[in-house]
């Protein structure tokens, strides 16, 4: 985990800025999840997935454009069995790669990641850690210490702020420091496709407890435990009041599963398919995603956030948020 090198934050801005072309590929790498959680829409429907040989030429084509970050995630990345062979074929290529998880499948394959270079963990609490996900925290805990040890740079644990975990918050931080690992925060976004009972049940509704939760990830972070966030996104979580210029689908090409190719994670309407090419695809849909941008209500997904305000040169973000 490292802030922009001076190298890459250089590549970052010749890219966007003067190229006018995505800087990391967000590749949705299967259809497939070992977890049922209710508040996630994704693994619900089971669609196809892109052969190895397609995963190549995608990330060949993604290259050419100029295109320097890969992330693999969604649903689970680890039921991929040609994984590796996908993260070297990238790294081969000069790319850095990154992985997110839910973890449960760490503990079997940590040793098969020898060409990942970031790997976020999804982890929403220690006590409350069942009722969210459905199965005990003890049975993640292994693979994450077991990748720690196996992985160059720290390992991220992501955690999704919900009305389930905010008696969960202060410990889980002091536990990444007893790690040796980072942690981030965003708040639950609620999806469309989800039952209103499950948000009615999860969903951020004692408003004040949360307040002072997040006020306290703030006050940690000035303290010095490893939390990555901006305090200018930090701050927009604690009024979740999303005050920034969207730059998503400037920065990030997001490809499915399938091939197709989707404005954002949230407003996932598709504007192409990798088989028309990329460069054909990205040019062709520019006042589309102009027009999608401009008529979001914004989310705050932590790396759609900081990313628009490291965009758009804010100083604080680029001092204090870390990014994978």
């Amino acid at each position: 985990m490292t802030k922009y090198s001076p190298f890459i934050a250089a590549k970052a801005l010749w890219q966007m800025r003067i190229r006018k072309r995505p800087f990391v590929l967000s590749h949705a790498i299967n259809s497939r999840c070992n977890m049922k959680c209710s508040f996630c829409e994704y693994w619900k429907t089971e669609g196809e997935e892109m052969g190895i040989k397609d995963v190549f030429k995608l990330l060949d084509e993604a290259r050419d454009f100029g295109i320097l970050v890969y992330n693999a995630w969604t649903v689970e990345p680890l039921l991929r069995e040609d994984l590796p062979e996908i993260l070297a074929h990238a790294k081969s290529l000069g790319m850095i790669t990154s992985l997110i998880t839910n973890g449960l499948l760490l503990e079997k394959r940590a040793g098969e990641l020898e060409y990942l270079d970031y790997l976020s963990v999804s982890v929403d609490g220690i006590s409350s850690y069942k009722e969210i996900r459905g199965i005990e925290f003890d049975r993640i805990m292994p693979g994450i210490i077991k990748a720690r040890d196996n992985i160059q740079n720290p390992i991220l644990l992501n955690c999704v702020i919900s009305g389930k975990n905010l008696d969960d918050i202060e410990e889980l931080i002091e536990m990444t420091k007893d790690l040796d690992v980072k942690i981030s925060f965003e708040p639950m976004y609620e999806f469309r496709g989800i039952d209103k009972d499950v948000w009615e049940n999860m969903g951020i509704r004692d408003t004040d407890k949360y307040h002072r939760t997040v006020e306290r990830i703030i006050e940690m972070k000035k303290e010095g435990y490893p939390v990555i966030n901006s305090y200018t996104y930090l701050k927009m979580v604690r009024e979740l009041r999303p005050e920034f210029t969207c730059h998503a689908n400037d920065i990030i090409l997001d490809v499915t599963a399938d091939g197709s190719i989707e404005n954002c994670r949230v407003m996932r309407e598709p504007i192409g398919h990798i088989t028309e090419g990329i460069k054909n695809v990205w040019e062709r849909t520019v006042k589309l995603r102009k027009e999608t941008a401009s008529g979001c209500n914004k989310c705050l997904f932590f790396g759609y956030v900081e990313n628009s305000l490291m965009y758009n040169f804010n100083l604080e973000v680029a001092q204090h948020y870390e990014w994978m």
